[in-house]
């Protein structure tokens, strides 16, 4: 697939043809090929999955289920650990809610200072158990300091908790140095992994972590769905998240029998419609291949970077060594927010405010910042224009 052409797969750049979209890190616009799957089986398929025996239903389910095996493939995970939730933060609040019963009073979990609010909220219910959390700190350069980690481990650590890629400052985690240290322990390891599917090569047999969080909607398909990889020693160990229907196996008036795997995690009518077209949005992915997609927008980060340097008042949120498709900045002596409404003045969409990331910012002493994201429908030319509105925001508020 020619990635010059690439933006005409999204109908929305033909509805705003003006739009320079740089919030893939929010949410990554949709391919046609995932709009018309939707469209498709809410027309000509729709019925809710795992419920009835009649043809309908039972086509549609196997089509549900096609996209868990899909996904299966896409990340190397194994049989009975793919689980479908509602987005990442429902499925880090998921082993968050259910590893924490295992919990007591004076026990810890280990986190990093460069987390989202969706890997560390969670966590901080546990609190009300007295569970303890320490944090690996992040360097200047926005680095979580990962040599630190063996320092914070003690007998009471019972999990680790980390962010494959930071939604802010584009750092990688070296996720695989911190697995190795918590399997010497035998410490299990979640990772946030929200950041990291669509913009690199991951591998979780290869990775060999517990747990493996990420979202539909980052990876160019639908809101509404989450996917968590699970191991099957917590599937089978780990009790429902929520209760209702499609989650149990039998009912009576003083008894309830599980649904047995993954389907004790996946209670009520599901975002059918949702995951079905996600198969679509993993299709378009590989078509693309991963491999060319991280050149393309490493390309980019490094072409972005370079000219964005060049003006004598940007002040950049890190700059960590290893890095993704993301890097947030200010301009000094203007206000994220003020910034990026000059920007959305020429049709150039830049999230602005702390992007869930509290514990960072106040760590590197920034209120704000202004995050550029990519995604494979950007290009120089929509570099070169922001740099261009960088230069009209700092006439407006008459900068050097």
């Amino acid at each position: 697939m020619n990635l010059k052409d690439i933006k005409s797969q999204f109908p929305i750049f033909k509805s705003n043809k003006n739009l320079i979209y740089f919030d893939t890190a929010n949410s990554a616009q949709k391919p046609i090929q995932v709009i018309n799957a939707l469209d498709d089986f809410y027309k000509n398929h729709y019925a809710n999955i795992g419920r009835a025996v009649y043809g309908l239903a039972a086509r549609a389910t196997a089509n549900y289920d096609n996209t868990r095996e899909t996904i299966k493939e896409f990340v190397n995970g194994s049989d009975g650990e793919i689980i479908f939730t509602k987005n990442s933060t429902e499925s880090l609040n998921l082993v968050a809610h259910c590893f924490g019963k295992f919990l007591k009073e004076g026990d810890e979990i280990i986190l990093t200072e460069a987390e989202h609010h969706s890997n560390y909220v969670p966590w901080h219910f546990l609190r009300k158990k007295k569970v303890n959390i320490k944090f690996i700190p992040i360097n200047e350069e926005g680095e979580v300091q990962v040599d630190q980690l063996t320092s914070l481990i003690t007998n009471k650590t019972k999990m680790i908790s980390i962010i494959h890629v930071s939604n802010v400052t584009g750092l990688t985690t070296n996720v695989k140095k911190v697995i190795s240290i918590a399997r010497a322990k035998k410490i299990p390891v979640c990772i946030d992994g929200t950041q990291a599917v669509t913009h690199s090569h991951v591998d979780l047999k290869e990775l060999d972590c517990d747990f493996y969080a990420f979202s539909a909607h980052k990876i160019y398909g639908p809101t509404g769905v989450g996917i968590l990889f699970m191991k099957n020693k917590w599937v089978e160990q780990f009790e429902p998240f929520n209760g209702g229907g499609g989650m149990i196996q039998n009912v009576d008036t003083k008894n309830i029998t599980y649904a047995s795997g993954v389907s004790k995690f996946e209670a009520g009518s599901l975002a059918s419609a949702e995951v079905i077209a996600l198969k679509h949005a993993i299709k378009f992915v590989k078509d693309i291949k991963i491999k060319n997609i991280v050149s393309h927008e490493q390309s980019l980060a490094t072409y972005a970077l370079d000219k964005i340097s060049k003006f004598n008042d940007i002040e950049f949120v890190g700059r960590p060594s290893d890095k993704g498709s993301v890097f947030s900045f200010n301009i000094k002596g203007v206000h994220a927010h003020d910034a990026s409404t000059v920007f959305d003045e020429d049709d150039i969409a830049v999230r602005a405010g702390h992007h869930c990331c509290q514990i960072l910012h106040k760590k590197l002493k920034i209120g704000s910042s202004l995050r550029v994201s990519f995604g494979v429908y950007n290009n120089k030319q929509d570099i070169d224009a922001l740099c261009e509105s960088i230069k009209k925001c700092k006439k407006i508020f008459k900068l050097k």
